[in-house]
């Protein structure tokens, strides 16, 4: 799909054809739809396509016609009735006379320009404008890094309670993950921003370089929320493991208590069940000699029952 914007008057409205200083967004295109932006503004086909390619990593390319500055941008999707988070790549194309974004989905990063929510945002100020989708798309890392630290923390709060935990685990796995591919998206970001402030390719007023200066302040504050919840999901998934074999042992040392007094009747049972005189057997030729026999083999169980609590093994 390809819509274009162009802002006037502080209001952002639909063209229907390209014009002077608008907005093209390009949003799952097919190659069909692509070619007329490409052709339209001299762009290589296949750097169109390299923002709809999920492998591709965050670059600038400078060409005579256009520069193209591509990053990932935080996405959800739901997996096994999940919301999990990813990274998908987003392309900014500074051609002559519009700013062309190229992204697989439709993402809530672009979605904000369009529903007014930034102020000062004018299409036809291209570079700003690249700014201010770079600085949108830091703030979204961190908005998602503190939801991600928040389903963290409600997995640490049910730590010790009778639940399912293999389901936690994996959930921490999850979000293990999905911090690892944040912080290596972030820093791959981090390249290109430090990249642009070096360019001289692209025309940047004061108020400009500013803006790209916030940029790079919020991606480094990203980064190290990323590595800091790494870091402490780490810590929870060692604590978690640490109580779930906790409670493995406490198990074990149950049966095991529990096996020890059971044994003890076991072995009385069978030392006179064994065919042998009863008259050499203690209490084996008395009446009441049956119920004696049981009678010491509970109370000697009740002796190992007390050692065994005195010893904190029940």
């Amino acid at each position: 799909m390809v819509n274009i914007y162009e802002t006037e008057g502080g209001k952002l409205n639909a063209l229907q054809d390209f014009e002077e200083g608008c907005w093209v967004k390009v949003t799952a295109a097919t190659m069909w739809e692509m070619e007329p932006v490409a052709k339209k503004y001299n762009i290589d086909i296949e750097d169109m396509r390299a923002a709809l390619d999920e492998e591709e990593k965050s670059r600038i390319v400078l060409e005579d016609d256009y520069t193209l500055v591509l990053v990932d941008i935080p996405a959800s999707e739901i997996q096994h009735e999940k919301k999990v988070y990813t990274t998908i790549p987003l392309g900014l194309i500074l051609a002559d006379g519009a700013i062309i974004t190229i992204c697989s989905e439709d993402t809530p990063i672009l979605n904000t320009f369009i529903k007014s929510h930034v102020r000062y945002f004018s299409t036809k100020k291209r570079t700003r404008f690249v700014y201010q989708i770079l600085l949108n798309s830091m703030t979204t890392y961190q908005n998602v890094l503190r939801s991600v630290d928040n389903r963290r923390l409600a997995i640490e709060a049910r730590i010790g309670e009778e639940k399912e935990d293999e389901a936690d685990l994996v959930e921490l796995h999850d979000l293990e993950s999905t911090l690892v591919y944040f912080e290596t998206s972030l820093r791959a970001a981090g390249m290109v921003i430090d990249r642009l402030r070096r360019y001289k390719h692209i025309p940047q007023f004061p108020e400009d370089e500013d803006l790209l200066e916030d940029v790079q302040v919020e991606n480094r504050q990203a980064i190290e929320m990323a590595t800091i919840y790494r870091e402490i999901i780490d810590g929870t998934s060692e604590l978690m493991s640490n109580v779930i074999n906790n409670r493995l042992n406490n198990t074990m040392k149950y049966l095991t208590s529990i096996t020890l007094v059971m044994a003890v009747p076991t072995i009385i049972s069978g030392l006179y069940g064994m065919n042998v005189d009863t008259a050499g057997m203690p209490f084996g030729s008395m009446r009441m000699g049956f119920g004696i026999i049981c009678g010491l083999t509970f109370l000697l169980c009740l002796f190992i029952l007390w050692v065994l609590w005195r010893k904190r093994m029940l």
